[in-house]
């Protein structure tokens, strides 16, 4: 095997399958972990039956990444390895994938792997991972294709709507009583990836309706102009339809594609 892209499970890309015309994906699961259960985002993850489950858990939760051990065996046999992390600024996982590389590249010296901070999670990840499907299958060398994915990173970016900051309290993230309040109040609460991998609110919104034509309006300050988005959902198709359709409204040529979270996503 020549070519592999490998990603954590927080990219929502448990499901997919060999990809392009050269390489093959695989995805490494991170753990969703409570003190009455711990959920492994792998494809046999029932991901509405965790979403239900955390629902009523009240207890604090938390999650963990892949170890150097989890990367190297994802690696195999590959020759040239690319591999994509949620933003290092709420994971270890980057971390853990550069102690993998620098084992592996002494294990076997004719062999490369680079590693990416996507300073992101969930669709910015699957962006990167396309990519670099793109740019295998274009003919290109190794370091030619971690040249381009570096500048292809500086051209994408993620925004997210929360409809619920119950996980985000539990894990002492979110002041629980602002958590409460604001599922009383239906606020739905809008951010962004930041570009040093933090995850920045930009604006609260009393309900879904008027929280989507708000996520376009920084869509569009972000810089979007058209072309491909991904819009990954947990359990809400109805708002990601609605949201495509919002940017269709504005952009002929946006190639959208929408799909279910993962369980750390979900999470």
């Amino acid at each position: 095997m020549k070519f592999l892209i490998v990603a954590d499970s927080s990219a929502d890309l448990a499901h997919k399958e060999p990809i392009g015309k050269s390489a093959v994906f695989i995805s490494v699961p991170l753990k969703i972990i409570t003190s009455q259960k711990e959920y492994i985002d792998d494809r046999e993850l029932d991901v509405p039956n965790m979403v239900d489950e955390l629902k009523v858990y009240k207890g604090r939760s938390s999650s963990s990444c892949p170890n150097p051990t989890d990367w190297i065996e994802s690696f195999g046999d590959a020759e040239y390895v690319f591999c994509v992390t949620i933003t290092s600024n709420l994971s270890g996982s980057y971390n853990s994938a550069s102690m993998a590389k620098d084992e592996y590249e002494e294990q076997h010296p004719d062999r490369k792997v680079f590693v990416i901070d996507s300073l992101s999670t969930g669709p910015e990840m699957a962006l990167i991972v396309d990519k670099l499907e793109e740019l295998i299958d274009d003919g290109l060398d190794f370091e030619s294709i971690c040249s381009e994915i570096k500048n292809y990173q500086e051209k994408t970016g993620l925004l997210f709507m929360l409809e619920s900051m119950q996980n985000l309290a539990n894990n002492g993230r979110v002041n629980p009583l602002a958590a409460k309040l604001a599922g009383v109040l239906g606020i739905r609460a809008i951010g962004k990836a930041s570009d040093e991998g933090t995850l920045e609110s930009l604006e609260k919104c009393r309900g879904t309706v008027k929280a989507l034509p708000a996520m376009l309006s920084h869509l569009k300050a972000l810089g979007y102009s058209g072309g491909k988005v991904k819009i990954a959902h947990c359990i809400n198709e109805s708002a990601a339809n609605s949201l495509s359709e919002l940017i269709k409204n504005e952009f002929s040529d946006a190639e959208i594609e929408i799909y279910h979270c993962r369980g750390l996503c979900s999470f």
